[in-house]
């Protein structure tokens, strides 16, 4: 098993109500997902940090392997949510994929 986890940050510019709703936007869009590209296992997105975090949002989602991984990456649907719901939105994105 394969785990993809990444964390974001997202724009100064947004207000904290803004960026409430983009962080559901997110969640959704990503969860989502599940059932709809092949290999994908689990996937969770976290929205609410801790005061003691310096991140806004974390996906942590699991993959039957890397080729599983792979095809996740380029499937239209995750593509679609992360054109429209993710990368519009944030600023930085730091990504952890692992072999379990």
């Amino acid at each position: 098993m394969v785990k993809h986890v990444i964390l974001w940050t997202l724009k100064e510019e947004y207000s904290e109500e803004q960026k409430k709703e983009i962080k559901n936007g997110i969640k959704e869009g990503l969860e989502g997902l599940k059932g709809q590209i092949p290999g994908l296992l689990e996937i969770k997105v976290n929205t609410q940090p801790l005061a003691s975090s310096n991140c806004d949002l974390m996906l942590d989602s699991s993959f039957e392997d890397e080729a599983a991984l792979k095809g996740y990456a380029v499937h239209p649907a995750h593509v679609e949510v992360a054109n429209g719901k993710v990368r519009p939105h944030t600023a930085t994105r730091v990504c952890m994929d692992y072999t379990v």
